[in-house]
């Protein structure tokens, strides 16, 4: 019989452990992202959403209201860094909304 061995690991780092070694990094943070961003836009802006994207640090978002893509292209700098800090990763440097 196999000795066991005392170390102990939460569930976050063998979920994290699994992800790492199976590559499943970039797939989890497209997930997250999405997630994030239905969370933080609200309902209003969830319904508008058609599509949710990570493509090399751009963020791109389809809309389809013309007037919603244009209100929040105003604040993109603000939207950027309230989906960072709230992933907790600098994955997203520049926001495109189409």
């Amino acid at each position: 019989m196999a000795k066991r061995e005392n170390d102990s690991f939460s569930i976050e780092d063998l979920m994290q452990l699994f992800i790492k070694e199976n590559k499943l990094t970039k797939g989890m943070q497209k997930i997250k992202i999405e997630e994030t961003w239905h969370k933080m836009m609200g309902q209003g802006v969830a319904t508008h959403t058609t599509s949710v994207k990570l493509q090399n640090k751009t963020l791109v978002i389809q809309l389809n209201s013309s007037v919603l893509r244009e209100e929040l292209s105003y604040g993109k700098d603000k939207i950027i860094k309230m989906m960072n800090e709230e992933i907790g990763e600098e994955i997203i440097s520049k926001l495109m909304l189409i």
